[in-house]
């Protein structure tokens, strides 16, 4: 299965990459493959974050929420693309 990982990363120490990198490590070796939003490379606009972003999503068969996403407005509609 596909998995894109989301929470979280305005406001959080290196983008909250360390929670990110985990969620990744953990369903990787669970046998998923995992969209990590968390390697792209800093110096990009947030519109353009979020465009990669939904591309992965769009690839993906599910999505794995880390905590506190529902404060984070990236999460929030990365989490509704994925619902529809």
């Amino acid at each position: 299965m596909k998995v894109y990982v989301a929470g979280p990363m305005t406001g959080y120490t290196d983008f909250n990459r360390l929670a990110f990198h985990e969620a990744a490590y953990h369903l990787g070796v669970s046998g998923h493959t995992v969209l990590n939003p968390a390697v792209l490379p800093d110096g990009l606009e947030q519109r353009e974050y979020m465009d990669i972003c939904c591309a992965m999503i769009r690839c993906s068969d599910a999505i794995y929420m880390l905590p506190g996403w529902e404060k984070s407005e990236g999460a929030v509609a990365e989490h509704a693309l994925a619902k529809k």
